[in-house]
């Protein structure tokens, strides 16, 4: 028993410690494929059309709309679509106000949720490029034309924003979230200096026209799908380091539990759905990549479960073993701890840490077993996340996500 134990323990902590370290470190040793694109500059600029996929947003498309208009491009070489996905507040209202500036408004009579919206937004697109925004989140003014210049390089088929968590201030309940945005958006830089991102940013990214088109099943994620479909048809996806993005981060832990549960669930659809792109031998190095970025860490929780244990079968014998299953132990009263803490009152931060990886990893087994039940989850519900004004300001919680590997 004590062999098995001890297999199961090994086994579990070589595949997370493949995921979280190995895999960037093998992308490290790779040889870099990375060129430098100069920014276009006067004519040179494609025209572009903007999507933003919206439902019931009328407290904050306002000032999103002010926020899309004032980024520095040319007005002339820019379209700005908001598709509203049957929204039952005034959002319809507030987007046609905008009329006279230049936004326009594509009402989905039936709602069917984000994907649904994007795929009825394609035949109203006139750019070269198009670039979805979601509406929660902020750019700074130059993002935009940074995004827009990978695709000077013509092996450029998606390009993704550079999330940057943001959160209020004094806030803690969730600023594990933050870390986590940082390390993958450093994991993206490696992919792209080696092959290309296996998925873009689902708050901002941007897609030639051609691959915008592609019609995406609706209980899918066109974000996920999109560095799909671009390596499908012999091109790139990559991650744009000064394209930044700033995202609210969720103050509660259920609610950004929730999400992630949908968005893993619609990751693993999404994989499902294009898994030939597993195969080495039509792919290559893509593939591998694609196994190591996804498959593999959506295999850690199960992981952890098997060292649990695995640590378990070996208490029974070894003193060492007990140590560190009591510690364990003690993490996930930290952990539950935090998941009861009450919303409105700020998290110390020896819980909200514990709380936010339990919770991360929870989420994943959750959505691994409604994947394997095919519940899937077209209906779109926005993540309602911090005030904008958060979002706008630097504070002292804000992480850059550029850490140190």
């Amino acid at each position: 028993m004590t062999a098995l134990a001890t297999s199961m323990l090994v086994s579990a902590l070589a595949l997370i410690g493949y995921s979280y370290v190995g895999y960037p470190a093998c992308l490290l040793m790779l040889p870099r494929r990375r060129r430098a694109i100069p920014a276009p500059t006067g004519d040179a600029w494609p025209s572009i059309s903007i999507t933003l996929p919206v439902y019931n947003e009328e407290a904050t498309l306002p000032t999103t709309l002010e926020h899309v208009l004032a980024l520095d491009y040319p007005v002339d070489r820019r379209q700005i679509l908001v598709v509203s996905d049957a929204s039952t507040d005034a959002t319809d209202a507030i987007a046609t106000s905008f009329a006279s500036r230049g936004v326009e408004l594509l009402r989905v009579p039936r709602r069917g949720g984000k994907t649904a919206a994007e795929n009825a937004a394609r035949s109203h697109l006139r750019g070269d490029v198009v670039v979805n925004l979601d509406a929660s989140v902020t750019l700074p003014r130059g993002s935009l034309k940074h995004m827009v210049a990978a695709f000077r390089d013509p092996r450029v088929g998606v390009a993704s924003g550079r999330d940057i968590s943001v959160g209020g201030s004094g806030e803690s309940s969730n600023r594990g979230e933050s870390s986590y945005v940082g390390y993958e958006m450093w994991v993206r830089d490696l992919e792209t200096n080696v092959n290309g991102i296996v998925g873009a940013s689902g708050c901002f990214f941007a897609a030639r026209r051609e691959l915008h088109g592609a019609l995406v099943p609706e209980a899918l994620s066109r974000d996920f799908a999109a560095a799909l479909i671009a390596r499908e048809a012999g091109y790139r996806a990559v991650s744009v380091r000064q394209a930044t993005c700033r995202v609210p981060r969720t103050p509660s832990l259920r609610r950004e539990y929730r999400r992630k549960v949908r968005t893993i669930t619609r990751g693993m659809e999404t994989l499902y759905y294009k898994r030939h792109l597993l195969n080495p031998l039509r792919f290559g190095s893509f593939s591998w990549m694609l196994f190591s970025h996804k498959l593999c860490r959506w295999a850690v929780p199960w992981a952890g479960v098997a060292a649990l244990i695995g640590l378990g079968m070996l208490a029974l014998g070894e003193v060492w073993a007990r140590w560190v299953l009591a510690g364990a132990v003690f993490a996930g009263i930290l952990a539950t701890a935090g998941w009861a803490w009450p919303e409105e009152r700020r998290m110390p931060p020896v819980l909200a840490v514990p709380a936010s990886l339990v919770s991360a990893n929870v989420a994943v087994l959750e959505a691994t077993v409604r994947a394997l039940r095919g519940e899937l989850t077209p209906i779109w519900e926005p993540t309602r996340r911090h005030d904008r004004a958060a979002a706008d300001c630097p504070n002292p919680t804000e992480r850059a996500a550029n850490p140190v590997p």
